[in-house]
């Protein structure tokens, strides 16, 4: 690894098997476990987007954290929101295309939730960032689909992907999108002095 400008003042694990956001991670040059969390989402109910992804971010890092407890324990969720639908990963290529048609040509809304937990205390945020879906046509979609890529993401496309030609216009944070919004995220590492300046 890369020296980066930060190291650890405590032991991080990542609740997460998300390859995206291990790699935003590792961007800040510190080090960290990776335990993804075995926590079952549930379907979204009766509650507010940002309230839903908050909720599973939550009890994604507290399932962690029952292993680790000495570390701090980082857990996140994206969800992707249009209207008063939440799109979460499609469960096959149609509902893939039908999320991404929904998508096309409209701006929709992606929240991450992240949750800290250290020393039984939870600390948690989330970030909104506005996408706008270029309008291709159906072929096109369907190719895109056939690449198997949106299968595991959240509204069915990966922006720092394949996926990433469909984007027209980000307004936000892109790390977000992605599924960890950096800036944030360092921040309250810093705050709670889970990591500090690499001296």
């Amino acid at each position: 690894m890369k020296r980066g400008p930060f190291r650890n003042k405590k032991d991080i694990v990542l609740a997460s098997k998300s390859p995206r956001r291990q790699e935003l991670l590792s961007l800040l040059g510190i080090c960290f476990y990776v335990h993804p969390s075995k926590f079952k989402e549930p379907k979204p109910f009766n509650i507010s987007p940002s309230d839903y992804a908050l909720l599973l971010a939550k009890k994604k890092a507290e399932e962690v954290a029952h292993t680790f407890p000495q570390a701090a324990v980082l857990g996140a969720d994206t969800i992707v929101v249009i209207g008063d639908k939440i799109l979460g990963k499609p469960k096959n290529q149609s509902q893939a295309l039908e999320y991404l048609t929904l998508l096309r040509g409209k701006i929709h809304t992606v929240i991450t939730a992240v949750a800290l937990i250290e020393k039984n205390t939870v600390h948690t945020f989330f970030v909104q960032s506005k996408v706008k879906i270029a309008n291709f046509s159906s072929s096109v979609l369907k190719n895109y689909i056939a690449t198997q890529e949106p299968l595991d993401k959240a509204g069915a496309y990966a922006v720092q992907g394949i996926g990433g030609f469909l984007v027209e216009e980000i307004q936000g944070s892109y790390t977000n999108v992605i599924g960890l919004p950096l800036t944030e995220t360092t921040k309250l590492l810093i705050e709670k002095q889970i990591i500090v300046l690499n001296q």
